[in-house]
């Protein structure tokens, strides 16, 4: 039987307890404060982040995986006897990663690797991962898998809901004026995923009513389908995703095995601390 590796990077969000079990390699993503250089999922996550950046008022860089990285997640894999690689990765409209991961393939011109852009990010890229997981470890046939990302893709609906919009301020992508209009007025924004970015979708007043309008979003994106898998992802604010979770299962019929996640630092240090979302796959309606 044919072994197919699945590889991704740690922009998918994905527990490191799941991608173990399901043989998943992330290849990390890398944090800049100035010289000091923090890898994600080995030295850094959202709690150090915010640590950081609280205490020096401002925002770190990031940077796309290397080819070498890549490079070296490919090797590992056929040096354990793989034969395929589907390596997919963070949308290429929000990073250099998907083009890291091509250069990378071109060391490898007698193998078989495909490189996969997965217009998403966080766990709704993740649950793409997670997907084709499941399926080289049942001894489905790349193409098979390959077709089945393209369903996936079209049934993932992905919100978001961030407390503050300090942290956007600090990035220049607010101005701190409207950072502070906003905070004064309890302005909530709302961000969904669309044309494989992270685009400001809504402005609500108050943290409470945020989390009513992404229930509210939940119902309209489910509408009469089934629900296959469902994540919740944050920024150090467990305890409101599973709030989110529990609210949202009073009005859907929710999988009993949702996934929590970090949103990760590659991601966080764009949105901000506090943020709670949810990603959603439904099946083929």
């Amino acid at each position: 039987m044919t072994k197919i590796s699945i590889i991704t990077d740690t922009d998918s969000s994905l527990p490191v307890d799941i991608a173990a079990q399901f043989n998943i390699t992330q290849v990390p993503i890398t944090i800049h404060f100035g010289e000091s250089i923090y890898t994600t999922g080995l030295d850094i996550n959202d709690a150090i982040l915010f640590e950081i950046i609280d205490q020096t008022n401002k925002l770190p860089t990031t940077s796309a995986p290397p080819p070498s990285a890549f490079e070296k997640a490919y090797q590992n894999a056929f040096d354990n006897g793989y034969d395929v690689i589907i390596c997919i990765c963070v949308s290429s409209k929000v990073s250099a990663t998907y083009q890291a991961a091509l250069t990378a393939r071109e060391q490898f011109s007698e193998r078989d690797i495909t490189v996969v852009d997965s217009l998403q990010l966080s766990l709704a890229q993740g649950l793409i991962v997670l997907r084709a997981a499941e399926a080289a470890q049942n001894g489905v046939s790349k193409d098979e898998i390959l077709e089945d990302i393209g369903r996936v893709k079209n049934n993932l609906h992905v919100y978001a809901a961030l407390p503050t919009l300090k942290y956007l301020a600090l990035g220049g992508r607010v101005s701190k004026l409207a950072a502070g209009l906003a905070d004064t007025l309890d302005i909530k924004p709302i961000l969904s995923v669309q044309d494989g970015k992270l685009d400001l979708l809504e402005k609500i007043r108050t943290m409470k009513k945020a989390q009513k309008r992404l229930i509210d979003l939940a119902i309209e994106s489910v509408g009469d389908k089934k629900i296959d898998q469902i994540g919740f992802f944050h920024v150090n604010n467990l305890t409101g995703a599973k709030n989110l979770f529990q609210e949202l299962c009073t009005v859907i019929p929710c999988p009993s095995n949702p996934i929590f996640a970090e949103f990760t630092a590659g991601l966080s240090v764009h949105a901000g601390s506090g943020v709670i979302g949810f990603v959603i796959l439904t099946e083929d309606s």
